[in-house]
């Protein structure tokens, strides 16, 4: 995978970029000005992070596999240590379905009735491949999704979810907390 240069990075004007930083060079990024990276970021191949008015905020060791995107108006966030599968959609936006008023973004909005609310990733969340975040959700800290399941309600800590539309389906353990513990008081590790 080929990776984007510090000069191209800093040329595209990121809100923020922290160290260790890799951005794919065949990854889309758009309204890089909302957009922050904390340190060790990795975004894959054919990636695409949208950021609206929101913006797009992205913590310390954050892995945003192949074919992800991170779309739409409302502000979304990925805490520390959050990983995305291949192929997860994150929208902070949705038109409505209903059939009470049009829908795409060639349609002018008065048109429209698009939806926009915050999406917030917690610390340790795991989504699996496929899977899908409504506008409007949070996954608190240490949740995991199963691959190929739709979120559209509030995950809470520690539980693993899975299905169409996602429910709980367990507990996940919290031992990673203390192998974060370890990782953070390592000597010569950022």
């Amino acid at each position: 995978m080929g990776y984007l240069t510090s000069q191209q990075i800093l040329n595209m004007d990121f809100a923020g970029i922290g160290d260790n930083v890799l951005l794919s060079d065949k990854a889309s990024y758009y309204n890089c000005q909302k957009i922050r990276f904390g340190n060790n970021v990795r975004v894959d191949d054919f990636c695409v992070l949208s950021a609206g008015n929101g913006g797009i905020l992205i913590g310390n060791y954050v892995h945003i596999a192949v074919y992800s995107s991170i779309i739409g108006s409302g502000h979304i966030s990925l805490d520390d240590f959050s990983n995305i599968s291949s192929r997860v959609s994150i929208y902070s936006s949705s038109d409505d379905y209903s059939g009470l008023s049009m829908t795409n973004p060639m349609v002018p909005n008065e048109f429209t009735n698009v939806q926009h609310a915050d999406v917030k990733i917690g610390r340790h969340v795991i989504i699996g491949a496929g899977s899908i975040i409504l506008p409007g959700v949070t996954l608190a800290d240490g949740v995991a999704v199963g691959a190929l399941s739709l979120v559209k309600n509030d995950c809470q800590p520690f539980g693993t979810y899975a299905g169409i539309p996602a429910k709980r389906i367990g507990d996940r353990q919290r031992n990673l907390l203390e192998i974060e513990t370890r990782l953070t008081n390592a000597p010569n590790i950022s």
